[in-house]
This record gives C-alpha cells, sequence and structure tokens, in this order.
C-alpha cells in the first residue's frame, strides 16, 4: 500500500496504465464513511438506507482508481440523497438514534470525499479551476447548514437559542420587504457613503503626509489616536452631533474605516524600489509625475488591502451604532428590538442579509483588485 502523496501505477482489463496519486484524506474518508454506515446499521437505524451509504463508499473507492471525476460524482449524488433522506426523518423522534446520527457521520464524509476528488480536478486545468472554485465552497456552505439542520431539529434545540435554516428561511421570505428598508437604511445609505468617505480621506491624507515629513509626525498619531477610539463611545456622541438618521452611522463608518486606509497607502507609497526611484529621476520627471506614474502604481496592493478590510469594519460599525439611537429601521435596530422580543429568527435573517452584503462586497473588491493589479505577482501567480 502506497503512502500517502505516492504516486502507484494501476491497470486494469482493457484501460492502459495511468498514474494515480494519493492524497492523504483519501485514505480516511471512505472507509469512515464505510465503517460509520455500517455502525448505523449495527445501532438498528435504516438498515437498507446504512447499507446503501457503505456501498456507495466500496464503489467510490473502486473509481477512485479509475477516475476522480466519477468517484466525486457517485459521493456528491449519494451524500445529497443521504442528506435529504436524513432531514426528512429528523422530525421523528422515534428515528432518531445513534444509529442515525451514525448514517449523518457517514454522509458527512462521503460529502466531503467529494469535495476532496473535486479539489484535486480542480488543479487540472484553468477551466476546471474557476468552476470548481465556486463550486466547492458552495458545497460547504450547504453542508454546514445541512448539519445545522439536522442538529437543531435531531436534537429538538429550543428556537430561542438556535433556530433552524429552514426556520430562517421561512422567516426571510415573509419578510422581505422590512429586510429591504433595513438593508436600505444601513448598507446602502450608511455603510456606502461612510465607506466611500472614509476610505477618500485617509487616501487623501495619505498623500499629503507623503508629501510633508512635518504632517506626517503631527497626523499619523492623531490618526493612531482616533483608530483606539472605542466604536460603543464614539456612536452616542455621533447621534448627538448629527441626529438619529443614517448620517451619525455614515460618521462612524468613516472613524472606523479613516486609519486603515492612512497607514496601507502610507506604507504603499514607500513601496517602490530606490532603482525605480533612480529611473524616474532619469527621466526627470517631477514629484506629481513620480506619484501617479510609479508609487501609486506600486501602492495599489496595499490601497486594496485597505479597502477590504475596511468592507467588513463598515458593516460592523454601522449597525453597533445604530444600537444607540436610529429611527425605527435599520439592522442594528431590528437585531435589538427582535432579540427583546425573542424573535431569534428575524435576528437570523438580519445576520444573513449583512453577511451576504458583506460578502458580495468583499467579493468586488476582490475582483476589481484582481483587474487593477492584473500585473502584480500575486496576481499572475493565481
Amino acid at each position: 500500500m502506497s503512502k500517502p502523496g505516492e504516486s502507484m501505477t494501476y491497470r486494469h482489463p482493457g484501460t492502459p496504465a495511468r498514474r494515480f496519486t494519493y492524497r492523504p484524506m483519501e485514505r480516511v474518508l471512505l472507509p469512515g464513511a464505510s465503517a460509520f454506515a455500517i455502525g448505523g446499521v449495527l445501532l438498528h437505524a435504516s438498515p437498507w438506507f446504512g447499507l446503501g451509504l457503505a456501498l456507495a463508499a466500496f464503489v467510490a473507492m473502486w473509481l477512485l482508481t479509475q477516475s476522480r471525476l466519477s468517484a466525486a460524482l457517485i459521493t456528491g449524488y449519494v451524500s445529497a440523497g443521504a442528506a435529504w433522506y436524513l432531514v426528512a426523518q429528523a422530525d421523528q423522534p422515534e428515528l432518531v438514534t445513534a444509529g442515525f446520527w451514525c448514517h449523518v457521520i457517514a454522509a458527512w464524509l462521503l460529502a466531503w470525499a467529494c469535495v476532496e476528488q473535486l479539489a484535486a480536478i480542480a488543479t487540472q486545468s484553468r477551466l476546471y479551476q474557476w468552476i470548481l472554485g465556486v463550486l466547492i465552497p458552495v458545497l460547504f456552505g450547504v453542508w454546514l447548514l445541512i448539519l445545522w439542520e439536522l442538529v437543531t431539529r435531531g436534537l429538538e434545540v429550543p428556537q430561542v437559542l438556535l433556530p433552524s435554516p429552514s426556520q430562517i428561511a421561512q422567516r426571510f421570505t415573509s419578510s422581505t420587504h422590512i429586510l429591504w428598508a433595513d438593508f436600505r437604511q444601513t448598507f446602502l445609505k450608511a455603510v456606502l457613503i461612510g465607506y466611500t468617505i472614509g476610505c477618500a480621506t485617509g487616501f487623501v491624507v495619505a498623500i499629503l503626509i507623503d508629501r510633508s515629513p512635518f504632517l506626517q509626525r503631527g497626523l499619523l498619531p492623531i490618526g493612531n489616536l482616533v483608530s483606539a477610539l472605542p466604536i460603543v463611545g464614539v456612536a452616542p456622541i455621533m447621534v448627538m452631533w448629527f441626529g438619529f438618521d443614517w448620517p451619525s452611522k455614515a460618521a462612524v463608518v468613516i472613524i472606523m474605516t479613516f486609519f486603515p486606509m492612512l497607514v496601507n497607502t502610507v506604507a504603499g507609497l514607500g513601496a517602490a524600489q530606490a532603482m525605480q526611484h533612480d529611473l524616474m529621476k532619469t527621466y526627470a520627471a517631477s514629484y506629481w509625475q513620480s506619484l501617479f506614474k510609479l508609487r501609486i502604481p506600486e501602492a495599489m496592493p496595499f490601497i486594496f488591502n485597505a479597502l477590504k478590510i475596511n468592507s467588513t469594519l463598515a458593516m460592523i460599525g454601522a449597525i453597533v451604532a445604530e444600537f444607540f439611537g436610529t429611527p425605527t429601521v435599520g439592522m442594528g435596530f431590528r437585531i435589538s428590538t427582535e432579540v427583546g422580543r425573542m424573535n431569534v429568527d428575524m435576528v437570523w435573517a438580519e445576520i444573513a442579509v449583512a453577511a451576504m452584503a458583506g460578502s458580495l462586497f468583499y467579493g468586488a473588491i476582490a475582483l476589481l483588485e484582481r483587474v487593477v493589479t492584473f500585473w502584480h505577482p500575486s496576481v499572475r501567480s493565481s
């Protein structure tokens, strides 16, 4: 038997010899899934279902020596069917036994094996890498939701402690108008406006600091001081200064996003090498020509790092600021009020909206980074 990572040559009747490289988890996942499936049968939980899971694991182990894609398809298909069957059983307490949980673990291991095979296939071509780069995280996220659903329903977890994804989805679909109003108030107004002003201000001040050593000695310590201010102390003051509507929340976002952009831009402006500066001097370039044609392009990876960091800080700052005073709309307002009413499913629906908005915002900035910094080694090598 070969060691993990060792290549072996397999020859099957009617097929040419082929090279196959073991991945370390392949020695654990499929045998483990088979063992848990048979263990569930011995614990008197759905014998035919458990034997089917074990058979699928054995078939996948054989297909693995033939084609990773075939093994991925069989494990993915069987794990999806198993998830549907187990979720249907979770509402029947008499069926939720130790064998049931063995079958849950077996189905999860099959799904993990599917992801392992897809990850190996993704390295074979650029097309596979692009398609599976999206599919693998989606499969992983879906199985997290499935496990969440099985645990909350199978163990009868009270809704006030942790609602199931199906309950959250039901509340989501029945409260879309409320969620949209909260999203518009918090994200489209406070987050985007505060994010834009905070990042732009930090960038401009960084240029001024780079231009003037006096400002560098004076403004950087002040910026450091501003970054250390606690949001729970700043938010009430901003509400008193700018009122209860979105401008006070945008002011909090400006404060939170200013310093990361300032520090990263200052560091990026100093990233150009001495040889590059000497080259610009041989061209008789002025300060502004050197800034826009050399130093700012060299600083772009640092600037985009700040933009990505601020995309998450802005959402957090706006939501927390709404806890300290807001009109009867907004994500933070809804979370604080619905927790008091014990409507935890609505709280999770708001969290889902915030997570999706933040993820899409971060993804858009990351995509823009790849377009702008296509020349950077970190982008060219990916």
